[in-house]
């Protein structure tokens, strides 16, 4: 997740773009405004009913349960570009450090992300892309999981508005293949939440607000996953495929990066299922996998014609 010295201008170009794009909603949204105003001076005035409105940057749930952010009408602030997506957009313009992923690799989650945010969005991994997932998810909640407290405290210095917690890991890269033979028993397989399961492989000590929120996206980035001493991401993984199978409906898009590697090649393909993969670009791949308590009689993992 933090690569300290690749540069990319592909990334910086994907991003400026991004914002130009921010930028352009804003002025149509302000023009749309003014023609609003315009067309009422010329129609008869009616009595307005008194609402008490929300905070222009105050986030509100819709009927699906999602994060939004609406704002009245009368909020001029509201064509301004957010304080956040400005910093942002100067960081990367100005940084020489930048993602570790690729431009192909993270179009592929941007994508998603343009089609469900504002959302809830779940990273394992806390790295020089995160100011960026967090704008590309503006208006919706982002939250990342580390488990460097020294980074944290060196992002949070740095990026104050990113929502990041401390985690920690027992296993071990070398415990891999023993891993992967204790997921394929009935305490594994079985849909139940993680933070209550009894599979070795479940993620248990997370923050509460991770297993109460209903992830639409997670990436998994993280933990360290190098060397054989290494965390590594079979907990990680099995954990998102869990939670996006415990969700009471709908989908939940997982992406995981570094699949190049062993550990992440083998254990999303065996816990997030071969059947539920929609791409691969790069080292990255997305699943997307429904959930297993809508009422559907759902195998572990889809059989593959």
């Amino acid at each position: 997740m933090r690569t300290k010295a690749h540069q990319s201008f592909n990334v910086k170009f994907l991003l400026l773009g991004v914002f130009l794009a921010f930028l352009l909603l804003f002025f149509l949204r302000s023009n749309l405004s003014l023609d609003s105003k315009e067309t009422s001076l010329l129609s008869p005035k009616t009595p307005n009913p008194v609402v008490n409105r929300k905070s222009s940057t105050e986030p509100t749930n819709d009927n699906n349960g999602s994060i939004s952010s609406k704002c009245p009408d009368d909020d001029q602030t509201c064509t301004k570009i957010p304080p956040s997506l400005a910093q942002t957009l100067i960081h990367y313009t100005t940084s020489t450090i930048t993602p570790q992923q690729t431009l192909k690799e993270i179009s592929v989650s941007a994508r998603v992300l343009e089609k469900k945010s504002p959302c809830n969005f779940l990273v394992f991994g806390l790295g020089h892309d995160s100011l960026m997932w967090s704008a590309l998810n503006h208006g919706g909640r982002t939250v990342f999981l580390e488990e460097d407290e020294a980074w944290i405290e060196q992002i949070r210095r740095r990026f104050p508005m990113l929502e990041s917690y401390h985690v920690t890991y027992d296993s071990r890269v070398h415990e891999a293949d023993n891993l992967m033979d204790v997921g394929k028993g009935p305490e594994c397989t079985a849909v139940s939440d993680p933070k209550f399961s009894m599979c070795q492989l479940a993620l248990k000590g997370l923050p509460s607000l991770v297993y109460e929120t209903k992830w639409d996206l997670i990436m998994v980035d993280a933990p360290t996953g190098y060397y054989e001493e290494a965390p590594g991401r079979m907990t990680a993984i099995y954990t998102a495929g869990m939670m996006a199978r415990n969700r009471e409906e709908g989908d939940t898009d997982v992406f995981v990066h570094d699949v190049n590697r062993v550990v992440e090649d083998k254990f999303s393909m065996a816990f997030l299922c071969e059947g539920y993969m929609k791409k691969q670009e790069g080292r990255l791949r997305h699943f997307n996998i429904p959930s297993h308590r809508d009422g559907s009689d759902r195998p572990f993992c889809p059989i593959l014609e």
